[in-house]
């Protein structure tokens, strides 16, 4: 392994941006803001692969590594002209993680290591300000006891406050030098009484510690959490950054906060943020304390003094190095700050985290400002993320009628937009045990790192303390998740297991709250939701493009998308009204019609069951007679919707049983209806009956036993297109044959499939013909795509019964042992919801070049629901597909994933 050790700022500048992988993205920034002349206090970096190099080395610090950061550490005490350990002038250091990608709160911190009995004395006459040093050093050790010693946060809060209370103080900033002295004492019993050991006074030994917890903190629950929710790889591993240490709590010319370059939560050009006086930057994230806005115009109406007013040249050297800085990397920042005696110091900067509205605007302001191209900004938005903008929001007025009926509990910050409703959860373990009977809101007086499973349980957050720049803001952001921060007037009782706002009191795990995350209001009980603005702009019709910004922002990234990408992307969808929707979303034809979702409503399922019922072929074409009118309708409608584009009709898939009734009383019904007696029901269901009826008497099997089911659809598809036809509608028929495993099978059904057409023709006079394929969903049919190709015209994979066959898994019982294989890193995501790019995707990859090689021209698509999923999307762009196919409201997702796939490659 290379070099481990990496120092920034002062005199030497060893790393850059370009360096993020091996830097991490704090490190390797920070040594780009020092290479650009901003004020970062100096330090150093251990490398990413130093993390890994300490798993393999048995969790120990190699000797090399030491050695290097012990050179590293006597030149920052040059820079500095401090010492580590020195009893005059003492270096102190913060110990930061910094993984390639944002991990915010996932990992941990250590500020002020170095402190001890002796240098904080020191600390103490360098400053001339007991009170800060003292401060310090309770900070130091409530800090690295959690961190690195494991000894709970919440002992040292709960003497702080016992301490607060019997002196008569409300804030920490209200106590003395003596009262931190008093409590440094009790915080050092309790290291001893918890531990058995005393407080580490060597800072040495305190820095080894705190490095050796950064590399452990990867690999704590919470971080697990999170790498698996965004699909961070866990050999990346993260560096440490050890950092002189400036400080914010020396007194009121001091102070910490954290800016961005722009609204992280609606993308508006604003310089935006919040601080501390006399904090330090812990205090703002952590939500201990609601901090005050930076801005004049953010502090309006607030009564809060803001930067700008209270430190005028601090706050116009801030803004001037924050517009410098998203002008220099082309995006907007999120930067940490300290002011330490009126000196600025930048700490971080990083990509901010952003909603997936604030996202698309600050992409195309970006390009509009000449700062990157149309293709930098699609790569930018993360695809998924455009389903915030499809998600239902509160109805304006059921908001109006709650208000007036005294139900708006309270406002808080608007740090997450969108709509959540669901009882009311008080501990992240309650939120997921209650989150599988219903949605559940997440109350909380601040998050912590530890409440991540309880965040991804929850519909939404909601915080009594911390600001826009808190744990649970920018972790919601990114979840995607509302969240209303700061609301102040809930009071939380644990104990009780309530929530107080006035005279409201509500029970947690039982009543219900709603939460609006773009307007900040808290609302007692449920609230219903509306179609966001790019549905009633697109589907309901009831906005106009012109009065939805956030629409015309979004068709703006939606025809970059399609200028961009390749493949073409299709929808599945069984019904005039979901082809319509689709098609408004952008949808380029239809992927999969289930037509067995058509057999299922009024009539039709009378006359599906007494097919089932017919004894003989006869009887089974009397009772198909009265649903090809149906059937006929029901394709009328569909083209009519997807007028000139494609429309795939699969034909009859799952086995008959799934039409009849399985219960005594559904079935004594339907001999009713039919008028045959109970006991002919009972023998037809019993017959049906399947050990596996997913790999039983479905799909192109029902065909070949009863071709008279194959020839009535044929039949209504072809009638359908003729019908439309007549009336100026252009339809665009493909029909397909599912569950195919050999050549034959197909060979079979098409003979049937053509004849019917035929004499559709011959009684019509027409010409009417159609392409006709197959659904690739059996491994046999993927490794003989070669034979099938010979009479297939197209192939669409059905993914969903491939992964489900190639796996061996069942879809519908697999959810009960499948993320136990994912939490345990047996798989790396539920094959249902990822393609398995390796295996399955492997016999996509081989039936598509097999194809190819009999029928070079073949058409190829994909219409499992992994057609909508931005990583398999890009896998089938690599493959060669010609389309995927998804649900109407995964269109712009998937159209935005194929543009970022012909843009990568």
């Amino acid at each position: 392994m290379g070099k481990g050790v990496y120092t920034f700022g002062g005199n030497r500048n060893e790393g850059s941006a370009s360096m993020r992988n091996l830097l991490g993205g704090k490190g390797c920034n920070l040594a780009e803001m020092a290479g650009l002349g901003i004020p970062v206090p100096p330090g150093f970096t251990l490398t990413t692969e130093q993390c890994g190099a300490y798993y393999t080395n048995g969790r120990q610090l190699a000797e090399e590594l030491k050695a290097e950061v012990l050179a590293a550490l006597k030149w920052l005490e040059g820079v500095r002209g401090c010492g580590f350990g020195a009893t005059e002038n003492p270096l102190l250091l913060s110990v930061r993680s910094g993984a390639r990608v944002s991990m915010p709160g996932m990992m941990d911190t250590v500020l002020n290591l170095g402190l001890n009995d002796q240098t904080v004395q020191a600390l103490e006459r360098a400053s001339g300000n007991p009170r800060f040093a003292w401060d310090s050093y309770r900070r130091f050790i409530t800090m690295y006891s959690n961190v690195v010693l494991n000894v709970e946060h919440a002992l040292f809060e709960a003497e702080l406050e016992r301490a607060k209370e019997r002196l008569g103080k409300h804030q920490d900033t209200d106590l003395s030098a003596e009262d931190w002295k008093k409590l440094v004492s009790a915080f050092k019993e309790i290291v001893l009484e918890e531990t058995g050991k005393a407080f580490p006074q060597e800072p040495m030994e305190q820095l080894w510690g705190a490095i050796r917890a950064v590399f452990e903190s990867w690999n704590t629950a919470r971080a697990i959490t999170y790498r698996r929710l965004n699909r961070i790889p866990d050999d990346w591993g993260t560096g440490v950054n050890v950092q002189s240490m400036v400080f914010g709590n020396m007194g009121d010319d001091c102070g910490t906060g954290v800016a961005f370059t722009r609204d992280p939560a609606t993308g508006e050009r604003l310089f935006y943020g919040e601080y501390l006086i006399n904090a330090q930057g812990e205090d703002v994230v952590a939500g201990i304390r609601t901090p005050q806005p930076i801005t004049r115009s953010q502090a309006e109406g607030t009564g809060l003094k803001s930067l700008e007013e209270a430190m005028p040249d601090s706050f116009k050297e801030l803004d001037a190095t924050c517009q410098r800085l998203e002008q220099h990397f082309k995006d907007m920042q999120d930067i940490e700050f300290t002011i330490e005696r009126g000196k600025l110091f930048l700490l971080q900067t990083r990509n901010g985290k952003r909603t997936a509205m604030a996202g698309i605007r600050i992409a195309i302001d970006l390009v509009d400002e000449g700062l990157i191209d149309s293709k930098t900004a699609l790569k930018r938005i993360d695809a998924d993320s455009l389903s915030q903008l499809l998600a239902p929001v509160f109805d304006p007025k059921e908001k109006d009628r709650l208000r007036k009926e005294g139900h708006l509990l309270t406002k808080g910050l608007n740090a997450g937009p969108g709509a959540a409703t669901g009882r009311i959860a008080l501990t992240a373990e309650q939120a997921e045990k209650m989150a599988p009977e219903g949605p559940v809101v997440l109350v909380r007086v601040e998050t912590s790192p530890e409440d991540i499973s309880g965040m991804v349980a929850s519909q939404g957050i909601l915080t009594a303390r911390g600001g826009m720049t808190s744990h649970a803001a920018v972790v919601a952001r990114g979840m995607g998740k509302p969240c209303v921060c700061g609301a102040s007037a809930i009071q939380i009782d644990l104990t009780r297991g309530i929530v107080k706002v006035g005279d409201h009191e509500l029970k947690g795990g039982q009543d219900w709250i709603s939460i609006d995350g773009s307007t900040g209001e808290v609302f007692a009980g449920k609230l219903s939701a509306h179609p966001s603005e790019v549905n009633q702009v697109l589907v309901d019709g009831r906005l106009k493009v012109e009065d939805s910004e956030l629409y015309q922002r979004f068709a703006k990234i939606m025809r970059w998308s399609h200028e961009a990408k390749r493949m073409k992307v299709r929808t599945n969808a069984d019904t005039p009204h979901d082809a319509a929707v689709a098609r408004a979303f952008g949808a380029e034809g239809i992927g999969l019609c289930r037509t067995e979702h058509m057999f299922f409503e009024g009539d039709r399922i009378i006359a599906v069951r007494e097919m089932i019922l017919a004894s003989d072929t006869e009887g089974r074409k009397k009772a198909l007679a009265k649903l090809l009118p149906m059937q006929r309708e029901d394709f009328e409608g569909i083209f009519t919707a997807m007028n000139g584009l494609p429309v795939n009709i699969r034909l009859l898939d799952p086995p008959l049983h799934e039409f009849l009734p399985q219960d005594e009383a559904g079935q004594k019904e339907m001999a009713e209806v039919i008028g045959v007696d109970l006991g002919t029901v009972e023998r037809r269901v019993a017959q049906l009956h399947e050990f596996n009826p997913m790999m039983g008497h479905r799909g192109c099997r029902l065909g070949i036993t009863f071709p008279e089911i194959i020839r009535m659809q044929v039949r209504a598809i072809a009638e359908a297109a003729l019908n439309v036809a007549a009336k100026g509608i252009k339809a665009v028929p493909e029909i397909m044959v599912p569950l195919i495993g050999t050549v034959r099978e197909l060979a079979y059904t098409k003979t049937e499939m053509l004849d019917e057409i035929a004499q559709v023709n011959k009684e019509r006079g027409t010409q009417f013909a159609c392409p006709m394929g197959t659904m690739i969903e059996i491994p046999r049919a993927a490794i003989t795509s070669d034979k099938i190709a010979a009479e297939a015209e197209f192939f669409s994979f059905g993914t969903n019964d491939l992964t489900q066959m190639g796996f061996g898994f069942s879809r519908d019982d697999a959810g009960t042992f499948l993320p136990e294989y994912v939490g345990k890193k047996i798989l790396e995501d539920d094959p249902f919801q990822s393609l398995d790019q390796e295996g399955i995707g492997e016999l996509v990859r081989i039936s598509c070049e097999k194809g190819r090689s009999a029928r070079p021209g073949i058409k190829l698509g994909v219409c499992g629901e992994h057609g909508g999923d931005p990583r398999s999307v890009v896998f089938f762009h690599k493959v060669g597909l010609d389309y995927v196919s998804c649900s109407p409201y995964r269109v712009p997702i998937a159209t935005l994933a194929a543009a970022q796939a012909a843009l990568e490659q």
